[in-house]
């Protein structure tokens, strides 16, 4: 079986159209008069004033090119690639994924930064990864390079 072979089990049941003359009296069940009574009737949004103000706020039409830049990228502690990594190791977004320290973000590799909390004694090859000035000095201490 398929997914367009599918019936349903019930038949559907028919919308009452109220208002068209029939066995239903003067006003059909429409009451008297207004608005609900009217063919065609539109009641206005309980929210209208928050519709009302969309189009005053601020980057209504279109997103922060910063904002979304900064949201795919991902931040690395020194100390997180002290515990992962041996010494003379190489490390790099790819590797970094393959080990699963980071993730994908919408299905695409993320840029990495480092940040430079914690300590770090082993000598690792950093690339193509954004390293903060504190990162890179303590990288560099260790003996490590950052390209």
């Amino acid at each position: 079986m398929q997914i367009q072979e599918l019936k349903p089990i019930h038949k559907r049941k028919k919308r009452k159209r109220v208002g068209r003359g029939g066995k239903r009296g003067t006003y059909a069940g429409r009451g008297t008069k207004g608005q609900k009574a009217r063919a065609g009737r539109r009641l206005k949004p309980v929210i209208r004033e928050l519709i009302k103000r969309y189009p005053k706020l601020r980057g209504y039409r279109f997103k922060s090119k910063v904002k979304s830049q900064k949201s795919k990228i991902v931040i690395l502690n020194l100390e997180t690639l002290e515990k992962q990594f041996k010494a003379e190791e190489q490390v790099t977004p790819k590797i970094l994924l393959e080990r699963k320290i980071i993730r994908r973000i919408k299905g695409r590799l993320p840029r990495v930064k480092i940040l430079g909390k914690g300590k770090l004694s082993k000598s690792l090859t950093v690339e193509n990864c954004l390293v903060s000035q504190k990162a890179k000095e303590i990288i560099e201490k260790a003996n490590g390079v950052v390209k």
